[in-house]
Order: C-alpha cells, then structure tokens, then sequence
C-alpha cells in the first residue's frame, strides 16, 4: 500500500474531493475546455499553405476538384492560389493568437478564482483549530499549505483537465488526417507513442516523492524565519544571529537541492521523451523521402505531414507527461486536505465527514 493510501488519501478520492471543491466553478471550466478545442481546427489548418505553395503553386498541380468547384475560375491560377496560401496563414495565424490570449485569460480568471476560494476555507479551518496544535505544529507549515498547497485545484482543474481533453482530440483528429494522407507513415508516426509512456511511468513515482520532499523542505525553512521573527528579541539578546542564520541557509539549501534534483528527473524525462519523438520524424523522414522518389506521395504531402507530426506528437507528449504533473498536483492536494481534516477539537484525529 502506498503512503498516501495508508494516510487514506488515495489518488482516486483526492480526485474526487478536487472534482468537488471545483463544482461551482463548472461553467467556467466548460469555457475553457469549449476554447482549448478551438486549437485543433487551426492546428489542422496551420500547415496547409505550405502544402498549397509547394504542390499548386511551385509545382504546378491543380486544387483538389472539391475546392475548385467553390471557386471561380479566376481563382483557381498560380497567382491567385499563392495569394489565398497567403491570406490563409496570415488568417490562420490571427486566430489562433486570438484563441491563445482568451485562452489564457479564461484560465487565468478562473484559476485565481478557484484558489483564492480554497485558500479562504483553509485559512477559515486554520483558525479553528485548537492553541495546542498550533503550539505543537508550529504556524509556519499551515501558512505554506494554505499559500501554496492550494495551487492544486488549479493545476488539476484549469491546467491537466482541459489539456488531456484537448490533447486526446487533437490527437485523434492528427491520426485521421495523416492516415488519410499516407497511412504508412501514419503507422510508422505512431510507433513510438507506447515507449512515451512507457517512460513516463518508469518516472511517475519518483517525481512523486521528489515532489512531496521538496515541499516538506521548503515549509521547514519558513519555519526557521517565522520562529525567528516570531523571537526576535530573544535571538537578539543571546546573540543568536549567526546561528539562526546557518539553521535557516542549511534548511534552504536542503530545499534547493530537493528541487534540483526534481528538476534534473524532470528535465530527464524531457529529454527521453524528445529523443523518442524525433526518432519517430527521423523515420516519417525517411520512408516519405523514399515514397517521394517512388512517386507515390508529393512533397506538400511529405511538408504537410511533418507539419502533422509535430501537432501529433504534442498530444502525446501532453498525455505522457500529465501522469507526472498530476503526482505533483496530487502531492500538493494531500497536504492541503490533511490540514482541512484536522478536528479543531482534537489535536490527533482527522475531522470526520470530509
């Protein structure tokens, strides 16, 4: 059993209880995700000038006949098309600044919204709890919990929920589209996706443990600075300042190094994870060169679905690494409720009915 079973925090009803603190904010969380949807249908339309220059311009072949039955004949010349190729990035690229700024305003909002809702029913419980657990537990890891730990129902509810979702639909509307173009490289394209996570499972559990590490450090060193503050006097009259200094750089840089090394995991991961996608292009590379000199695929095509690729390969990328952030988030969310559990008339049990 895990530790954060045995503390009867599973994953699941941390899930859960998330899922709920966040209810009242559904409308917004449902905007979020109506806008981050928004991002496939631009990413679908992204590399298509390209293709449009390449192949109907530069190379002379004619639009497809479904695309010249809207057009008039006019239209239909290398000029013209170069400069519809033209008008379509530019509007392309218009709208998905757009897209991204209310994007992230709509997140932004609402994520603020979301944790400052938490943080005032943490701080509320905090100051119901009893002197004697204060006096025990010390004010220093409730402040930490209370300004940090929140940030949980951010990360899941703003950043992971709607990311997944999106990533999954563009993922499969990136797999249909490069199958109907080519359907080898689609299957060659898709290879790799299970050595992705793969990966990020193998590195699942210990950026978990780094996660909570780092955190329980960091709350260690604003303990030593509230309990200085707090004594300021006393420090002074003994002339303790050279110690409490050395207590407060040693507890610092033992959070330093905790994040460090939850970094260098991380970074780790990134690294495997961009090897094992840029061996996937290496080989979409290869075998579309060879069908190109075999006249079975055109170069646009090949263009187009490089720009696929990387549309493709940013879903998964998103999936393999949610896992991960989630642990973090998971971690944070774990303190913050083991706090909000406490019983204001018990110093040792949680409060019942949470």
């Amino acid at each position: 059993m895990s530790q954060r079973a045995a503390m009867g925090y599973s994953d699941l009803r941390l899930i859960d209880r998330l899922f709920r603190q966040v209810r009242p904010y559904a409308l917004y969380i449902i905007g979020i995700l109506g806008v981050s949807l928004l991002a496939t249908p631009l990413a679908l339309l992204s590399p298509v000038p390209i293709k449009m220059v390449v192949d109907n311009v530069l190379g002379g072949k004619p639009l497809p006949e479904s695309v010249q039955a809207m057009l008039p004949a006019e239209a239909t010349t290398s000029s013209a098309i170069l400069a519809m190729a033209i008008g379509l990035l530019l509007l392309v690229t218009l709208l998905e600044q757009l897209q991204g700024l209310a994007n992230s305003l709509l997140r932004t909002y609402t994520g603020e919204k979301m944790v400052l809702g938490f943080r005032a029913q943490l701080f509320r419980h905090v100051q119901r709890l009893s002197l004697v657990y204060h006096d025990r537990k010390g004010t220093a890891d409730a402040a930490y919990r209370i300004l940090w730990d929140t940030e949980a129902v951010r990360s899941v509810a703003v950043d992971t929920l709607p990311s997944l979702i999106t990533a999954v639909f563009t993922l499969a509307s990136m797999v249909y589209v490069v199958f109907r173009i080519d359907r080898q490289l689609a299957l060659v394209a898709l290879a790799v996706s299970p050595f992705l996570f793969i990966l990020s499972r193998a590195h699942r559990t210990r950026l978990r443990k780094q996660s909570r590490e780092t955190k329980k450090l960091e709350s260690a060193a604003l303990a030593v600075v509230q309990e200085v503050l707090a004594s300021l006097r006393v420090v002074k009259a003994f002339g303790q300042e050279d110690r409490e200094q050395e207590r407060f750089v040693d507890r610092s840089a033992q959070g330093m190094r905790a994040r460090i090394r939850y970094t260098v995991t991380e970074g780790g991961l990134g690294l495997l994870l961009g090897m094992t996608t840029a061996l996937g292009t290496a080989a979409v590379l290869w075998i579309g060169v060879r069908n190109i000199q075999a006249g079975t695929l055109t170069l646009g095509s090949l263009l187009l679905v490089l720009g696929y690729l990387s549309q493709l390969y940013g879903p998964l990328n998103t999936l393999s690494r949610s896992s991960t952030r989630l642990q973090s988030s998971l971690a944070s969310a774990e303190r913050a409720y083991a706090l909000l559990d406490q019983d204001p008339t018990s110093m040792t049990g949680p409060a019942r009915g949470r």
